[in-house]
């Protein structure tokens, strides 16, 4: 609770704004902003009842609140959106400003009980009938800012993705809830990109994409900047077609990343790691523990030869021969599992695929129970040219370099536990698998060597 009639408050009603749900009140939240930001900060306050504006753009030491009842619905009018240059994709371009936005920026906050409402279907309709000028806003995101809180607020109907913290440092992400349609497009969670000391926490994520996506950029960014000392823990994810992704878009790297204590539910994937030959970067230092997952495709993905997007399709992305090896080979290593349980997945245990020539190296799973659905459905555990649908597969392994195994159940599977192809280094210890048929080896190696 704030108190509204505070000196260092600016009440947008103070300024004109009126809570009919009809009028634009874009330009007296402006004013609150600018006379805010002029007398050296403070707090500008949404009172409880439906405000329509259009884009919101923050400055330094600007404290955003939403009152308990607020409802903030952003015009479905792309007029009200002024083009800026941000991030799209991993990519430098021209883009309509989010619908709370803020450059260059420090001491900013947006928090409260109130709702955010980005009115995205009038952008999912201009998106799909490809009538985009320039890409959609996000709702929330902040460019090259620091000291950055997110806390409390619900977020919804987001344009594309909901929240994008890119280039910027010191960011908290606390306490608050995002829902978007299931089948709404591209609307990610939360997308740290290019960010270090990023801390999410207690958040609920319900969305049409990825509930949580870490990025740095694509191979078509000039400034390569990694994206770490990242947490997540306490959240809980449903739907989106991945729990806690790390790239595709990881040229600059991404390392130094903890996640703990969440529930993943139909998540489609769970833990997915993807990147290609030519993105470049590494994904390292990364450490997941206490997870549970219900109902997905696949729990564990590393997949090197991911192929959805631009150039997805060249004969350099899904040729399973040796390349030599370059700055644009990209890495997975030092990544380890700990203390999770999936239930009711559908298509593989694990899937871990590494390029022919950088395998993916240094994987540990520990005390990590998968337990097939008794009715799965086949399904892709990963995106990549020539694969199969599978259906309540073990983990499936190949080209990979010392991974360890230790007490890992697998139950419900058809096929080997483990299958390891062109490996090197495999530790297994404690591993069983239960109400599998008594044919199917619990192990087959394929081309593997030093298997202790």
């Amino acid at each position: 609770m704030v108190n509204s009639t505070a000196p260092s408050i600016y009440n947008i009603k103070q300024f004109g704004a009126i809570s009919d749900g009809v009028t634009n009140n874009n330009n007296a939240i402006t004013l609150a902003i600018e006379a805010c930001a002029e007398a050296g900060g403070g707090t500008v306050y949404v009172p409880a009842g439906r405000f329509l504006t259009g884009a919101i753009i923050l400055r330094s030491n600007v404290h955003f609140y939403l009152e308990a009842g607020s409802i903030l619905v952003f015009n479905p009018d792309k007029t009200d959106y002024p083009i800026v240059h941000s991030s799209w994709e991993g990519v430098s371009r021209e883009v309509y400003s989010s619908c709370i936005y803020a450059e260059n920026a420090e001491n900013i906050s947006v928090t409260g009980y109130g709702t955010l409402d980005g009115s995205g279907h009038y952008w999912w309709n201009i998106f799909q009938k490809n009538e985009n000028q320039y890409p959609r806003p996000k709702l929330i995101s902040f460019d090259h800012c620091k000291n950055v809180l997110i806390s409390g607020v619900k977020l919804t109907n987001s344009p594309s993705w909901t929240v994008h913290p890119f280039c910027s440092e010191d960011i908290t992400i606390h306490n608050i809830r995002i829902e978007n349609p299931s089948d709404s497009p591209n609307t990610d969670g939360i997308n740290p990109e290019s960010c270090r000391n990023v801390r999410i926490s207690d958040c609920h994520i319900d969305v049409g994409d990825d509930c949580i996506a870490i990025k740095s950029g694509t191979e078509e960014t000039k400034e390569r900047i990694p994206c770490e000392n990242i947490t997540i823990t306490n959240c809980t994810m449903i739907h989106g077609h991945g729990g806690i992704v790390f790239g595709s878009e990881m040229s600059g790297d991404i390392r130094n990343v903890t996640v703990s204590n969440c529930i993943l539910e139909g998540t489609d994937r769970g833990i997915r790691m993807k990147s290609r030959r030519g993105r470049g970067g590494v994904i390292e230092d990364v450490r997941i523990n206490n997870i549970i997952m219900k109902g997905v495709i696949c729990p564990f993905i590393a997949n090197l030869y991911y192929n959805c997007g631009p150039n997805g399709e060249e004969k350099y992305v899904w040729d399973k021969n040796p390349y030599p090896i370059t700055k644009e080979t990209p890495v997975f290593r030092r990544i380890h599992f700990a203390n999770i349980t999936a239930r009711d997945v559908s298509a593989a245990a694990g899937f871990l695929y590494g390029l022919a020539e950088m395998h993916v190296e240094e994987i540990t799973f520990v005390d990590v129970t998968v337990s097939m659905a008794e009715d799965a459905k086949p399904g892709l555990p990963a995106m990549m040219a020539e694969l199969e649908p599978m259906k309540q597969r073990g983990f499936y392994c190949c080209n990979v370099t010392d991974i360890k195994f230790q007490g890992v159940t697998v139950s419900n599977h058809k096929g080997p536990a483990f299958y390891i192809e062109n490996g090197h280094e495999i530790e297994m210890e404690g591993c069983k698998s239960k109400r599998f048929k008594s044919t199917d080896p619990l192990f087959i190696f394929n081309n593997v060597s030093n298997i202790y």
